[in-house]
């Protein structure tokens, strides 16, 4: 894999558009009361959960990396695989520890969504 012919700008705007995302998709105005009720009741912390949000931007980033790999290697439809096989692997953990069925279509739905955008951001750069 040559990273110097990856499309690095197309990766970072895939990285803070998904990230973005998540900010919004989370939001109580959004899916976040369904998600927060479907999930035991998680109630918003005091104060950020600085470890979770890097993790998360790390993850984001990572996946938008791959994506980025898979475009420059003429594989996208591997990314798509991808993506839809995180969003399952997401919700088999979601109902494993029994949240609520639209908590899981939250969770999963962020990530085929934000997959989406990191795909399209290869597309427009």
């Amino acid at each position: 894999m040559d990273f110097a012919a990856m499309n690095w700008g197309a990766v970072a705007l895939g990285t803070v558009l998904a990230f973005g995302l998540g900010m919004i998709w989370f939001s109580p105005r959004m899916f976040g009361k369904t998600w927060s009720a479907g999930s035991h009741n998680i109630q918003p912390p005091d104060s950020p959960p600085v470890a979770a949000m890097v993790f998360q931007l790390l993850a984001t980033a990572l996946l938008a990396v791959v994506i980025g790999m898979t475009e420059t290697a003429g594989a996208i439809g591997t990314a798509v695989a991808m993506i839809l096989t995180v969003a399952l692997f997401v919700a088999g953990m979601d109902l494993f520890s029994q949240k609520s069925g639209r908590a899981t279509l939250v969770d999963a739905g962020y990530i085929l969504a934000g997959g989406l955008l990191m795909i399209a951001a290869q597309a427009v750069l």
